[in-house]
């Protein structure tokens, strides 16, 4: 089995391509490099493809073929709840369109089996927590409509194409399994948190008026090494089914921590006695979401096992590599 990474030079998609290789799998991947960087490749063959743009699909079509992939991993998409709110067109436009393009090389290599990388922002601000698979979609940002939108799309292709296919809502990714892998978003709690504690500035928490015990948003945190494994587990399990399908699971820990509790540890971790600096909310932003995970445990034996100070103390690791590598 050959799979194919869109995003793969992202920082879950490069955790995934490590997970791959670490088992001994064919692994290529796709990524337009807005976002990810080069050095994550890991060797892996490699096209750089905007997949937004309609003329990519002969080109993505020719590069499954040479190098003979059976199935997707579908990450590459824009997935800033800010940015989108400013930049809601384009959000659209970026998302659905690289997802029909892929669907659209699937279908001319005769492929089946995608895994989807979609969101918890599907569920907006959850009423009844923690959110089931069942639970209302009611999205909050032009972001999260993407992700709601992708689902939709598999679920007619699913029907329409034979698609064997997975939607995986994952809740807030962070940590690193390696520091060279680590998170480079401008908008990520973390990586906004470090850059200030580095430059010794306060870190900015986004609102802290919410309805929730400390008044900050509450967030189900997830290690990205966990979140590789759960994509892993998600591609043996399609792969196993005989027929077309569309199924969802949520991938978090099932735990909510604030974003008050997660800089604390940050601090604590990074030995700063900064203290955080409230701004105004993020439009889009829900007060509380977590997960109910049970669905993931029972259908496909994954839960996750690394837990918060894991994530933070590895994403700190990470963020000082990632520094001195810069400035070296």
């Amino acid at each position: 089995m050959a799979v194919l990474i869109t995003g793969g030079a992202g920082y879950i998609g490069s955790h995934v391509v490590e997970e791959l290789l670490k088992r001994g799998t064919p692994t290529a991947v796709v990524d337009d490099l807005s976002a990810g960087g080069a050095h994550r490749l890991m060797g892996t063959p490699f096209a750089q493809i905007d997949l937004s743009r309609p003329e990519c699909v002969a080109e993505l079509t020719a590069f499954m073929s040479e190098h003979q992939i059976d199935s997707v991993i579908h990450f590459a998409a824009k997935k800033s709840v800010r940015e989108s709110v400013v930049r809601p067109l384009w959000y659209y436009d970026q998302n659905l369109n690289a997802l029909l393009n892929v669907i659209a090389a699937m279908s001319a290599c005769n492929l089946t089996d995608i895994v989807f990388s979609s969101s918890s922002a599907v569920y907006g601000n959850i009423v009844s927590e923690p959110a089931t698979e069942d639970s209302p979609f009611s999205p909050m940002s032009p972001y999260g409509h993407t992700k709601a939108c992708g689902e939709w799309i598999l679920e007619d292709a699913a029907r329409a194409h034979s698609l064997r296919a997975i939607s995986l809502r994952f809740f807030n990714v962070v940590g690193s399994a390696r520091p060279d892998l680590g998170d480079l978003s401008d908008f990520n709690l973390l990586p906004m948190a470090f850059r200030a504690i580095a430059a010794g500035k306060q870190p900015f928490v986004f609102g802290d008026d919410y309805p929730t015990p400390d008044g900050t948003c509450v967030r189900d945190y997830v290690h990205v090494r966990d979140v590789a494994r759960a994509h892993i587990s998600a591609l043996d399990f399609v792969s196993s089914q005989l027929a077309a399908s569309h199924d969802v699971f949520n991938v978090g820990t099932g735990v909510g921590t604030s974003v008050k509790e997660m800089l604390d540890l940050v601090l604590d971790v990074s030995g700063s006695s900064l203290k955080p600096r409230v701004q105004p909310r993020i439009n889009g932003d829900p007060a509380r979401a977590t997960a109910n995970v049970s669905k993931i445990l029972n259908t496909l034996g994954w839960q996750a096992e690394l837990s918060t100070r894991d994530m933070v103390e590895s994403a700190w690791e990470s963020f000082l590599y990632l520094a001195n590598e810069s400035s070296t």
